[in-house]
C-alpha cells in the first residue's frame, strides 16, 4: 500500500513538472531526443506523443544572435525488441532573434531591436538504437534531421535622413542535424534515465530587407549558422497509467534548452 501512495505521488509531480515546462517557459524547435531505448513493446508496435520545446541557440555571421524558439509537435514511432526505433514528428515553431534590427548608425532609427518570426510547420525524421549491458544500464545512439517548410520573416520601420521605409526581412531553408550518444538506466519504478553528448548543425539564409547604410544586414542574402557544434542532454522517462509515459529533458549547448512530451504506447 506505501509503494502506491509513493508511486500515485511521483506521478502527480511528474504532471505537476509537465505543466511547468508548459506554462513557464516564454519563448516553442526539433523536439526531445526521448530515451535512448525505445517505448514500443518488445515485438514490435506503435507508440505516439506530443511535446514541447523552448530552445535557445546563439548564431553567428561576423555577429552574434541569440535565438529563441517556441515548438509544439506530434510524433509517431515503431520500435522492436526494445534496441531500435524509427520516427517522424510534424510540429509548429516560432522565432525570435534578439537585436536583429538594431542599427549601428545614430542618424538610422528602427521601430524595434528584436525580429519576430510568424509561426511556421517543420517536420522531422529520426531512428536510434540501443545496446543493453545488463538489466540496468545500457548505451544508445540517435540521429534526427530537422526542415522548416516556411520562411520566418518580420516587418520593421526603418527611418534614415528622415524618410520612413517599412521593409522586410525573411529567413528560409531554415534546417538541422542532431547526432548523439546516451547512457541510460532502467529503475524499479521503471522510470529511464539518460544523458549523454551530441553534435549538432542548423543553418539558414536570410534575405536582403535593407540597402540602409548602418544596418547590419543591409546587403545582398547570407548564411547564418550555430556557434557551437556540440552540447550535452540528460532526461527522465517516466512511466503514468497504463500505457502512458512522461518525457522530462534539458539541452545545453551554446544556451539552455528545456522540453516535456507525453507518449503513448499501443
Amino acid at each position: 500500500m506505501k509503494i502506491q501512495l509513493h508511486t500515485k505521488k511521483f506521478r502527480i509531480i511528474a504532471l505537476m513538472a509537465l505543466l511547468f515546462f508548459m506554462i513557464s517557459s516564454q519563448t516553442m524547435a526539433s523536439g526531445l531526443f526521448g530515451p535512448m531505448q525505445t517505448v514500443s513493446r518488445e515485438q514490435g508496435g506503435l507508440n505516439t506523443s506530443i511535446g514541447y520545446l523552448y530552445h535557445e541557440d546563439t548564431y553567428k555571421d561576423g555577429a552574434n544572435y541569440t535565438v529563441k524558439q517556441n515548438e509544439i509537435y506530434t510524433q509517431a514511432a515503431y520500435g522492436a525488441k526494445n534496441i531500435w526505433e524509427i520516427y517522424a514528428r510534424i510540429g509548429l515553431s516560432d522565432m525570435k532573434m534578439s537585436g536583429l534590427f538594431a542599427s549601428s548608425d545614430h542618424f538610422v532609427e528602427t521601430s524595434k531591436d528584436d525580429f519576430e518570426g510568424n509561426w511556421n510547420f517543420f517536420g522531422t525524421l529520426g531512428a536510434k538504437a540501443f545496446y543493453p549491458i545488463n538489466e540496468i544500464f545500457g548505451v544508445g545512439a540517435f540521429v534526427q534531421g530537422t526542415y522548416y517548410f516556411s520562411d520566418f520573416s518580420d516587418d520593421v520601420s526603418i527611418v534614415s535622413g528622415g524618410t520612413p521605409v517599412v521593409t522586410e526581412l525573411n529567413v528560409k531553408n531554415l534546417w538541422d542535424a542532431d547526432f548523439g550518444i546516451g547512457l541510460q538506466a532502467k529503475l524499479r519504478c521503471g522510470t529511464k534515465l539518460y544523458a549523454g553528448p551530441y553534435m549538432y548543425y542548423s543553418e539558414a539564409k536570410m534575405s536582403q530587407f535593407s540597402g540602409i547604410y548602418g544596418m547590419e544586414y543591409s546587403s545582398k542574402d547570407f548564411t547564418v549558422k550555430n556557434k557551437s557544434i556540440a552540447g550535452v542532454f540528460a532526461g527522465a522517462d517516466i512511466p503514468l497509467t497504463k500505457g502512458f509515459r512522461l518525457n522530462l529533458e534539458g539541452q545545453f549547448a551554446d544556451k539552455f534548452s528545456a522540453g516535456a512530451a507525453v507518449s503513448y504506447t499501443y
